[in-house]
């Protein structure tokens, strides 16, 4: 199985407004656009885009068309998509820029969003990555200059595009530290592995006993290599009356 960690970052709206605080927009002057992304093979290579990147970027300082088109061919390839937020943040953006480009939809892969693994099992004080990267142990997230490398890529900065993809790719490989932290918890991972093995990762499972319902029961497995836990089919039970 292909499983590709996901991270983008975009272009704020530019807006009229009448004031500078909580206003809402009169008129958008210049809508988002994607700035670079990173994708990474779960433990493998990883490729890291900005748009100076490409060709198109001489002429049209602000055109993602073929960023988005590479980023198009990644998810088209991967069978299970990890992302932080992703499912309300970052593959939304994604699909926005596919159909404005004239992208068919990519292959129907599934999805893990570490923030509703965090907002379902845990109670941090922040569920952002940074603060969950610090909590667990694995790292922080790559310092910036703040709005300022935004601005600069927004410009056509070559060199706060260079900042910015340093800071994409430190998010990208963050964020699968906590995938592997968090990776035990979650009850309905997609499944990983389809000749016995766990679920989550393809690892050996040793079975742990029964677990019940209210008509039968399953057998319950460990896995060595991940610590999840994962279930065996469900057998009825013959004695109920």
């Amino acid at each position: 199985m292909k499983i590709l960690l996901v991270d983008l970052e975009v272009a704020p709206n530019v807006s009229y407004t009448w004031g500078i605080w909580e206003q809402d927009a009169i008129e958008v002057k210049q809508e988002w656009y994607i700035l670079s992304f990173c994708a990474r093979w779960l433990g493998g290579k990883t490729i890291t885009r900005g748009l100076p990147d490409y060709p198109l970027f001489k002429k049209d300082k602000r055109s993602d068309r073929e960023l988005v088109k590479e980023l198009w061919e990644l998810l088209n390839e991967a069978d299970l998509v990890i992302a932080h937020n992703g499912d309300r943040f970052d593959l939304k953006k994604a699909n926005t820029k596919f159909v404005e480009h004239g992208l068919l939809p990519p292959s129907g892969y599934n999805t893990v969003d570490t923030l509703k693994i965090a907002q379902k099992y845990f109670a941090f004080n922040s569920n952002k990555l940074d603060e969950l990267g610090k909590h667990l142990g694995v790292g922080r997230k790559v310092k910036h200059g703040g709005f300022e490398m935004w601005r600069g890529c927004m410009e056509g900065n070559v060199e706060d595009f260079k900042k910015m993809k340093k800071y994409n790719m430190g998010d990208t490989l963050l964020l699968e530290r906590v995938y592997y932290k968090l990776r035990p918890w979650l009850e309905a991972h997609p499944n990983t592995s389809f000749d016995g093995k766990c679920p989550k990762c393809s690892g050996i499972l040793i079975k742990r006993g029964f677990g019940f319902t209210r008509t039968g029961k399953y057998p319950r497995y460990a896995c060595k290599n991940c610590h999840g836990w994962s279930r065996g089919e469900n057998q009825k039970l013959t004695n109920i009356r």
